[in-house]
């Protein structure tokens, strides 16, 4: 494979799962020497959702269809202008308040590319992958968010 088939194959790394996930990784995922911008997405766990305080734990449940529902997603950014590489990788589990729930990332030649690619990115994912999420508040109370 010549350098200019390279340029033309963005790297995607797509995943579903339950262990800590890492910014680290992302950026390394995404790492080309044509890359000038990554652009990368964190969703943390928050006290608050809702309208609610007291949020103490999430727990994210995955339909057995997302992580691939994630990869053909995370492909179609790739095919972005200028765009080198797309990460994306939910956590499902059990989390706590500070906690990495979703992280993506996305290299590009430049900045606009990189936003603009990371924005679509993690919209879509947030729209259209089947991940739910039930909430625990200390006062013992829960509800369920996405389903």
């Amino acid at each position: 494979m010549g350098h200019d088939d390279a340029v033309s194959s963005p790297s995607v790394v797509t995943d579903v799962r339950d262990s800590p996930l890492s910014v680290d990784e992302a950026l390394r995922a995404v790492s080309h020497p044509r890359a000038g911008a990554v652009a990368i997405f964190v969703g943390t766990v928050r006290e608050h959702d809702e309208g609610r305080e007291g949020v103490t734990v999430l727990d994210y449940s995955a339909h057995p269809d997302a992580a691939d529902r994630l990869a053909e997603i995370a492909a179609t950014v790739s095919q972005g202008h200028q765009v080198h590489g797309v990460y994306a990788v939910h956590r499902t589990g059990s989390l706590r308040v500070g906690d990495l729930a979703v992280v993506c990332a996305v290299s590009a030649e430049h900045r606009a590319e990189a936003f603009e690619g990371g924005r679509r990115l993690i919209e879509v994912l947030k729209a259209q992958v089947p991940i739910w999420k039930r909430q625990q508040y200390v006062d013992g109370g829960h509800s369920w968010v996405g389903m």
